[in-house]
């Protein structure tokens, strides 16, 4: 039976993060390496703090998520495995506001290039009409184009 990847689907079907560490909750669209990702944290969320602001770290961690997601979803329509892959560094991270809890968040994020097992991925987290922080996020994909 194929697996129906319909839009907005729920972002766990593409990730192995869970509860209290998985942030992101729908894939809204998807195009060309890129997509939209929603996400809402509760107060009780581990990167909310007490004042209910969401810490700055936490948008490396959605951006981070997002792109897990869109690469998931891709794989999945291609009748591929969903690759695993790891964060290992950050560019231009630039945060120009705050997020608080129960703020409905997108994440845009789209791929800008790969090469031997390696993406790159920009982003911006948006809050309503304003980028409350963007960057470049640099990913190893287990497998691809590598021998590992």
């Amino acid at each position: 039976m194929k697996k129906d990847l319909t839009l907005p689907i729920p972002a766990e079907a593409f990730i192995p993060h869970r509860q209290p560490m998985r942030l992101v909750e729908t894939l809204i669209s998807f195009g060309d390496a890129s997509g939209v990702v929603e996400a809402c944290l509760s107060a009780d969320c581990i990167l909310v703090g007490t004042d209910g602001v969401l810490d700055e770290a936490a948008f490396v961690e959605l951006l981070a998520q997002g792109y897990a997601v869109i690469k998931g979803y891709d794989d999945t329509l291609h009748g591929k495995d969903i690759s695993k892959g790891y964060l290992v560094g950050v560019r231009k991270m630039r945060v120009t506001g705050r997020a608080y809890a129960e703020d409905q968040l997108l994440i845009h994020v789209r791929t800008v290039g790969s090469f031997e097992g390696f993406a790159v991925a920009e982003g911006e987290i948006m809050r309503g009409a304003e980028t409350v922080a963007s960057g470049s996020l640099k990913l190893w994909i287990v497998g691809a184009g590598s021998a590992a």
